[in-house]
């Protein structure tokens, strides 16, 4: 079940977003299949209703989900697409972390070493 990072610098809506996306991504959730109902769903995390409200509003707006008047949000139909624009934009954040790294007076090595043990550790720690 979806557990709340007081820690993280992420926004409670923007973490609910990444846990679904995380969810539909891994095929937890597949296409078309129905989310639970905004009351049923801040309910369970207990968070304020209007969050996750919010949190499956930019899911639609993403694409990863659809919603039908009376029925409730699903998830979408998708094609993995690699956007070059996106990339690019996610390229340039690494970037811009790598920088801070040796800012703080590592090495390129050191740096880059420092990246690779992160993606790993938190690759194993979103598997389970």
């Amino acid at each position: 079940m979806f557990q709340l990072d007081p820690q993280s610098k992420a926004s409670i809506y923007e973490q609910v977003v990444d846990y679904m996306k995380k969810l539909m991504i891994t095929q937890v959730l597949k296409a078309d299949d129905k989310l639970p109902s905004v009351r049923e769903f801040s309910k369970a995390i207990m968070v304020n209703p209007n969050t996750v409200s919010k949190a499956y509003k930019e899911l639609e707006r993403q694409g990863f989900t659809y919603t039908i008047s009376g029925k409730g949000t699903f998830v979408a139909k998708r094609e993995m697409t690699r956007d070059p624009k996106q990339v690019e934009t996610i390229l340039t954040r690494i970037y811009e972390g790598y920088k801070e790294l040796r800012y703080l007076g590592y090495g390129q090595d050191e740096a880059l070493e420092i990246m690779d043990d992160f993606i790993r550790r938190r690759d194993a720690h979103d598997s389970h």
